[in-house]
């Protein structure tokens, strides 16, 4: 399970310190999410924060 930052992303800088993981960093022309690392905040938080706090929708699950 990870998720993935799309092109809509403003950054804005709101995910990062909202990551547990420290998952989130800054990319080329968006943020980017380590899948590696990424655990959808389980076992932290009921459900991801960056998703939560994300004023533009731009983060998403990685389809299965």
């Amino acid at each position: 399970m990870a998720l993935k930052i799309i092109d809509d992303c403003i950054l804005c800088d709101v995910c990062i310190p909202e990551c547990p993981n420290e998952a989130i960093a800054s990319g080329e022309e968006i943020f980017t999410i380590d899948a590696a690392r990424c655990t959808e905040c389980e076992g932290h938080f009921d459900t991801p924060q960056c998703v939560e706090v994300c004023p533009v929708d731009a983060i998403v699950r990685l389809a299965a």
